[in-house]
Order: structure tokens, then C-alpha cells, then sequence
């Protein structure tokens, strides 16, 4: 699984690390499919930036947060 950050007018695939799942705890990983892992992990790494921008920005910086790609 890869994030899809944009920074700088540049789309990056950043891979999913042990450091970003740390402090997640799923119940039962069979009924957690890859889009809902993205959720959890957007609500975990990022902050919502509402007006003017409607944007959820990484928290350390790294850019804003567009997506996930499941392989």
C-alpha cells in the first residue's frame, strides 16, 4: 500500500511503513480492506486544512494527503 502525496505540484507514492501504522490496532484484520485502512490512516497523518483550501496536509510536513494505491 502506497500514500499519494502531493508536494511542491508533485504527485510522490510514499510505501505505508511500520512507523506509520504504529499505535493501530485492528479488531479483526479480515473485515479491514486496503480503502479502509486508508481512512485510518488519513485520520491518523493528517490534519484537515478547511477554508480556502479543503485540503487534509500531512502532519510533518511532507505535503497533502490525496489517496492511497492498493496493490
Amino acid at each position: 500500500m502506497e500514500l499519494i502525496i502531493l508536494n511542491d505540484g508533485l504527485y510522490q507514492l510514499v510505501q505505508v511503513s511500520t512507523q506509520m501504522m504504529e499505535g493501530i490496532s485492528l479488531v479483526d484484520r479480515l473485515l479491514v480492506d486496503c480503502f479502509d485502512l486508508c481512512d485510518i490512516l488519513r485520520l491518523k497523518l493528517t490534519t484537515y486544512a478547511g477554508d480556502p483550501l479543503n485540503a487534509h496536509v500531512m502532519k510533518d510536513g511532507s505535503g497533502d494527503f490525496y489517496g492511497c494505491i492498493c496493490r
